[in-house]
């Protein structure tokens, strides 16, 4: 794919969204983003990375406050001079993080509000990857060795902390329709399918745009 495309995926806990995100990255011959957010995002706010996988998508109350004073602008930049809790800086930074890879040419970035970060990108598409709640507590009870009660609480509560994140620092709904370009139900589509959706979705509005141009 020669125009430059840069895809953002979100995913309900469970739903195979990652997998799908690689997967596509890889039918594209892309680069493909998520871990690599953390290590970047740690070294530019001088996280220790373990500590960033605890704090990841976890929401603060301060940010809304930095905004008021100015520490925090439309850019994503901050003034080193107002000191942030370590969940608002790590926000920041991975933001930074997700513009500079994007600068760089088409990609796929997975969850960290990549869709609102990178909100004025005239080349983006944001897909939403959901699933049956049932067969998403199945997968993650095989996929982490857990018992069924313990993967339903483990699911509801990652999904609850991706909600709860994504609407602090987008103030809009988490896998609410109208935020992404493509939703799909990936237990009904399967993976594979999946790809091949986003894929032709895209090639249709690129040529959309070129018919548009």
């Amino acid at each position: 794919m020669k125009e430059r495309i840069i895809i953002t995926i979100s995913r309900q806990f469970g739903s195979g969204g990652r997998n799908i995100g690689k997967r596509l990255a890889k039918a594209l011959d892309i680069p493909f983003y998520d871990s690599e957010l953390i290590d970047e995002g740690a070294k530019e706010s001088g996280i220790n990375p373990d500590m960033v996988r605890d704090m990841e998508e976890t929401p603060t109350n301060s940010l809304l406050y930095s905004i008021a004073t100015n520490a925090f602008f439309g850019t994503g930049h901050f003034s080193p001079s107002v000191e942030l809790p370590l969940t608002d800086r790590l926000f920041l930074a991975q933001s930074e993080v997700i513009r500079k890879f994007a600068a760089q040419g088409s990609c796929v970035i997975v969850g960290r509000c990549a869709n609102y970060v990178l909100r004025e990108d005239p080349d983006l598409v944001n897909v939403f990857i959901h699933r049956d709640f049932e067969e998403r507590v199945n997968q993650v009870s095989k996929l982490y060795d857990l018992p069924r009660k313990r993967a339903e609480e483990v699911t509801k509560k990652t999904d609850k902390k991706r909600s709860n994140y994504y609407a602090y620092y987008s103030d809009k709904n988490w896998g609410q329709a109208e935020n992404y370009d493509l939703c799909l139900d990936s237990g009904k589509l399967g993976e594979d399918s999946s790809v091949a959706l986003i894929v032709d979705f895209i090639e249709k509005r690129n040529l959309r745009r070129r018919i548009r141009g």
